[in-house]
């Protein structure tokens, strides 16, 4: 049954009682002692720390990228809480533009994406604006929504940066692991990540490339399941400044894309040869002159020829000869007389 209202002047109910009690306990306590109270029964906020480590990574690209290009950097953006997004820039600009762009966006990271003949895709990965950066040919994009990977992270956490024992040994992997770290490493105490680690980002070096993938920590164990995008990074050159500068690595493995499509025409261009080579050499075969096979060529061989007789030109003519003819032979219609 609700609790009735008490009118005016009445007595006091036991609720009401029951805060008075409270609230004189409350106030009878030390300011030390409710501190204490408040600090047992208040849980602490998760994200306590600071925020020092302000890294930035603008995330955009150039015109003319395909729709797998496009999808591949909101992925990037979603993974990333420390991504920022800004609108295409146009082919006709220099890529020293970008640096007033990052001050612009308060980003001190780039990732930059090219797209040259709606064919091929270049990146860049650069520290604005003193750099140094370094370009790569992206290859084998596969994007979050084509694999349709079980695992699913959650959204805005921190991910481990896992790195093959190969970018420890050479200097310009060494180079590039510390870009990577500093780019894809989300900073500690960021106001949009969640303070959990499921997820890892794996960069393993094989055939001369960087193979990027993104698995989900599902148990205790560290079983992986991978949840996508994954692509392939061809090096190309790292250069001392923010988009150019001096040369410091050189990838001599690296062949560019047209270079690879024409020696993919020469190969082709050398089948076709050969088959109308061979076409050329059966019609030749057909034209000449089939060989009679049915004769036996080695049956004269044991025949010895003839003895030449000697050559006789005669002068008169042959005698004609005599026919003599049969008087007791009767004609054809005397014979059928005497038959009847």
């Amino acid at each position: 049954m609700p609790a009735r209202k008490r009118k005016r002047g009445g007595a006091p109910s036991d609720t009401q009682k029951l805060k008075k009690v409270k609230s004189a306990e409350t106030e009878s306590r030390s300011p030390i002692a409710q501190e204490q109270h408040n600090e047992i029964c208040v849980p602490a906020p998760v994200s306590r720390g600071k925020w020092t480590n302000k890294e930035r990574v603008l995330i955009f690209s150039s015109r003319g990228i395909n729709f797998r290009t496009r999808h591949l950097m909101q992925d990037l953006r979603n993974m990333m809480p420390h991504a920022k997004a800004d609108t295409k820039m146009d082919r006709k600009d220099k890529l020293f533009v970008i640096n007033e762009v990052c001050e612009i966006k308060n980003c001190n990271k780039c990732i930059f994406f090219e797209a040259k003949k709606k064919m091929d895709l270049y990146m860049w990965i650069s520290n604005s604006p003193h750099g140094p950066s370094a370009k790569f040919l992206v290859q084998n994009i596969h994007t979050l929504a084509e694999l349709k990977m079980t695992g699913n992270c959650l959204k805005g956490s921190r991910p481990l940066l896992s790195f093959d024992p190969t970018f420890d040994k050479e200097p310009h992997y060494a180079l590039l692991k510390e870009l990577f770290i500093q780019t894809f490493s989300t900073p500690h105490y960021h106001p949009k990540s969640q303070p959990f680690v499921d997820h890892v980002f794996t960069f393993t070096i094989a055939d001369n490339r960087i193979w990027f993938r993104n698995y989900q920590i599902i148990e205790e164990d560290a079983a992986l399941v991978e949840i996508g995008p994954r692509f392939v990074l061809n090096l190309i050159k790292i250069f001392q400044g923010s988009f150019g500068g001096p040369t410091i690595y050189e990838n001599q493995h690296f062949k560019s894309p047209n270079m690879h499509r024409r020696q993919i025409r020469l190969v082709k261009a050398a089948r076709l040869r050969e088959k109308q080579m061979v076409k050329e050499l059966q019609k030749h075969k057909r034209a000449e002159t089939k060989v009679d096979l049915t004769k036996d060529v080695t049956a004269d061989v044991f025949v010895t020829p003839a003895e030449e007789k000697p050559i006789q030109i005669e002068t008169e003519p042959p005698e004609p000869k005599m026919v003599k003819r049969n008087k007791h032979k009767a004609f054809k219609r005397q014979r059928m007389k005497k038959a009847h």
